[in-house]
């Protein structure tokens, strides 16, 4: 296959734990499709950090590395990456996943095959501190409901249509949407009828240990409390029901990170698709 096909868009901030980051992009470079380009953008990181993404750019001509002079956010390295793509669809990517080796393939398959979708996600199996601990069973075709409890969607699993982006807009870089700018995206995408899929296969390694569930400022729960109410409101789903899961990240607030972690862990174990966000 000649030209580019897929833009893998990957924002990267301090990620220190240069092990993951390895894994990470060694991923994408040993997927099965390789008609693809790895924009990579370099958030505003310490010297070191940005000294390794150079480094790993280096390993492959299909990476291209943009350096930010101060930390933005990620909404803003993905539009910056997404402006850059050249590629028909755009797949994200986080700095300590792992994708697996079909993923690029099957999604692309999926979306030229299924012009009703704008973009597709997928399974995920859970890593933890000692490796890979359960799954993550996602909705087939998400509707309404499933945005309550939080996204039907992994976000760096997911594959776009460049052109969802082009009609419906980019990445919120809202300060008040920053540490949900995917949920923003997601329920913005529904609400304008642009549906999405996730493929029934474990095509992705989301890493979600402990550290993952250390206390965010109250300011950014307040934050998704209001993202939430707004959009509820719009889905029309804030019922009695859906007004409680508008203030469930008020409640999770108060929970101690590693207990959150432990229970969230126990269930997945047990096969159920669980979710403290």
């Amino acid at each position: 296959m000649n030209g580019i096909q897929i833009s893998i868009i990957m924002g990267v901030y301090n990620q220190k734990a240069f092990d993951q980051l390895d894994m990470a992009v060694n991923s994408i470079l040993r997927q099965t499709f390789q008609a693809f380009e790895f924009l990579v953008y370099d958030d505003g990181s310490d010297g070191n950090v940005a000294d390794k993404l150079e480094e790993l750019a280096l390993k492959d001509s299909r990476i291209r590395l943009f350096h930010g002079k101060e930390n933005h956010g990620l909404a803003f390295g993905l539009n910056y990456c997404i402006r850059k793509a050249k590629g028909k669809y755009i797949a994200r990517m986080d700095a300590d996943d792992i994708s697996m080796p079909d993923r690029l393939e099957k999604q692309y398959q999926f979306l030229e095959k299924h012009p009703e979708f704008g973009f597709a996600g997928c399974n995920a199996g859970l890593l933890g501190e000692q490796g890979v601990y359960g799954e993550r069973i996602m909705p087939e075709t998400p509707g309404a409901d499933d945005f309550l409890a939080f996204s039907p969607y992994i976000h760096p699993s997911v594959m776009f249509r460049r052109e969802v982006f082009e009609k419906y807009g980019l990445y919120s870089e809202a300060e008040e949407n920053r540490r949900c700018e995917d949920y923003e995206l997601f329920m913005r995408l529904f609400q304008k009828n642009c549906r999405g899929f996730n493929i029934q296969e474990v095509l992705f390694l989301y890493r979600e240990d402990g550290n993952a569930f250390r206390k965010r400022k109250y300011r950014y729960r307040i934050d998704e409390c209001r993202l939430r109410y707004t959009y509820f409101k719009k889905l029309g789903i804030l019922d009695g029901k859906g007004f409680l899961y508008t203030i469930r990240p008020l409640i999770a607030g108060v929970l101690p990170g590693r207990l959150i972690y432990r229970i969230k862990k126990g269930k997945e174990k047990h096969g159920v698709s669980f979710s403290t966000r």
